[in-house]
């Protein structure tokens, strides 16, 4: 049976509900009541449109933390990791992530890597250089992971900010088994809100399009960050699974 994540109110937020993006009353004209109206009655059957929270909201959550608090939640999420384990292969090869953000902490994911002799791997951006029409070529590749502690990993700063390791033995993302997913966001239906840049979107769409089963797709984040609802636009790639400190869940 798939386990569900249950929030805890007292430590955790309930997930937000994204309000429709409905009339606005302000704009209410008493004078326009006509029952042939076709604007007003195309406003009333059409859906409402799903706007999402600024990102801003998360990541300044994710700042709030402390140290200590960060480590706490990771260490809860990576009791779940277990239930992953069933999932995969001896010698699996596993994406993961520097948390430079403030996201949740992804050593304990290296950590139970270690443990089983599954193979670690972290994203490069940028290794494929640009595109034929000029612009830079998003897809990831991935660098395996030499060392027991994420800090002590040779990395360089990427214009970006965010940190990677270079090295010639790059695999692509459809050689790894899973990849963990840093997100901002997550809905209840396994929908990811990323930081912008559509690099996991890019890497993973072909073949998500394909239809393959590999890589999995995890998210890893706070229990704060699951919402009820995010708009998904046609380019974005659903998780196949999410674990928080909470538990695990299965799209």
């Amino acid at each position: 049976m798939h386990s569900k994540i249950m929030h805890s109110e007292t430590m955790h937020p309930k997930p937000i509900r994204p309000e429709p993006n409905n009339l606005n009353p302000n704009n209410f004209d008493p004078n326009n009541l006509d029952s042939d109206n076709s604007d007003s009655k195309n406003a009333e059957l059409s859906e409402p449109v799903i706007s999402n929270p600024p990102r801003r909201h998360f990541t300044r959550q994710r700042r709030q933390l402390t140290d200590g608090e960060r480590r706490q939640f990771a260490q809860s999420a990576s009791f779940h990791l277990t239930k992953l384990q069933q999932r995969l292969p001896k010698r699996a090869r596993i994406g993961l992530y520097y948390d430079g953000f403030g996201e949740l902490p992804t050593q304990p994911i290296l950590d139970w890597c270690q443990r089983l002799g599954y193979l670690p791997y972290l994203p490069v951006v940028g290794s494929l250089g640009r595109t034929s029409n000029g612009s830079d070529d998003k897809r990831l590749r991935f660098v395996p992971v030499y060392h027991s502690k994420l800090v002590n990993v040779p990395t360089r700063i990427h214009q970006l900010g965010m940190k990677q390791n270079h090295s010639r033995a790059l695999l692509w993302a459809s050689e790894l088994d899973v990849i963990i997913c840093p997100l901002v966001a997550v809905d209840l239906n396994g929908n990811r809100m990323g930081m912008g840049g559509g690099f996991y979107d890019t890497t993973l769409g072909n073949s998500y399009r394909s239809g393959a089963s590999r890589p999995l797709k995890i998210g890893w984040c706070y229990d704060f960050q699951v919402v009820e609802q995010l708009a998904r636009q046609p380019w974005d790639v659903p998780l196949d699974g999410l674990i928080t400190p909470s538990g695990i869940r299965w799209f």
